[in-house]
């Protein structure tokens, strides 16, 4: 009975914790990790403009409040403000979860049958790009603007710039995944990758035919200009992530081999709250939410200069 008591409370003050930082709005990324509605910009011609995506706790289904939480943005935050050749950068955070793909009555995350029309993925492209539109309207100049993600958010930052390159200055995709802890899962470590991925298309038939598209129609287009940031521990697609060496354009960096940046140990953290990152919950997948992960900022800086000029 004493085990189950401290069990309820421990929930319910991490729950509490987190709800503190839950964000369920779009809008532009504050310096101080906050989320300001409204899409109003002052001298849109010298500002450059980061849309960045959360990723999915479903595969296909709409979730009417669910967004991201504070301690996704933190980094995000960190890049508000920076200046590259007279222009500042901004950033807006994109909730895209209210609308379901085609299949989203199929049971799970990794349904057993061949996708048909078009998976939330694809939808949230298409809705990203009428974001784009809406932003080059206001003023702000189309290679000034960034499509961003982490996860699936990631994964369809790759899918856009493929296939449309023009749209956009270019994309920053962090640890690509939407199909499960599958480099865990199957053991790939273990295995290797052919053989668990083999393992999936026998129990997953359909998710593993719509990943493999999905990456298919990535690696087909002859120029991705997207950086792309992986970590061979995290459980998603960490050891499942080498076709992004395949795809012309890529600029891929794998973080690190353990779960420090530039020797320091890696922390998440919220408004009144911080947790390490480690191999005990999805391991390196959320690297890049590590305060230590500005490490890269200059890196990101430098590649945003290459695509604006």
């Amino acid at each position: 009975m004493k085990k189950i008591l401290l069990f309820l409370i421990f929930f319910l003050i991490a729950n509490n914790v987190y709800a503190n930082g839950k964000i369920l709005k779009s809008g532009f990324i504050t310096k101080s990790a906050s989320v300001k509605e409204g899409m109003n910009i002052n001298d849109p011609k010298n500002k450059i403009i980061i849309i960045y995506n959360h990723g999915q706790n479903r595969n296909d289904k709409a979730i009417k409040k669910e967004c991201i939480w504070i301690n996704q943005i933190m980094n995000q935050a960190s890049l508000v403000d920076e200046e590259i050749n007279g222009k500042k950068i901004m950033v807006y955070n994109f909730c895209s979860n209210d609308f379901a793909g085609d299949m989203s009555l199929q049971k799970g995350w990794n349904f057993k049958t061949s996708y048909e029309g078009k998976h939330k993925l694809d939808k949230r492209v298409e809705k990203n790009l009428e974001l784009v539109e809406k932003f080059v309207k206001i003023g702000v100049p189309r290679k000034q603007i960034i499509i961003s993600g982490h996860s699936c958010g990631g994964l369809l930052t790759l899918m856009l710039l493929a296939a449309h390159p023009e749209k956009v200055g270019g994309g920053i995709s962090y640890m690509q995944a939407c199909f499960g802890k599958l480099s865990s899962k199957y053991k790939v470590k273990k295995v290797g990758p052919e053989e668990a991925l083999d393992k999936y298309a026998k129990k997953r038939p359909g998710g593993a035919e719509l990943r493999q598209r999905q990456i298919d129609n990535i690696k087909k287009f002859n120029k991705v200009p997207a950086l792309a940031f992986t970590h061979p521990k995290d459980k998603y697609e960490g050891l499942l992530s080498d076709w992004l060496e395949e795809v012309p354009g890529v600029k891929r960096i794998v973080i690190s081999e353990d779960f420090k940046i530039n020797g320091k140990n890696c922390v998440m953290k919220g408004n009144d709250w911080e947790e390490k990152i480690s191999e005990r919950s999805s391991g390196g997948h959320e690297m890049n939410m590590g305060i230590c992960f500005q490490h890269y900022n200059p890196v990101i800086l430098d590649y945003i200069a290459s695509r604006i000029k």
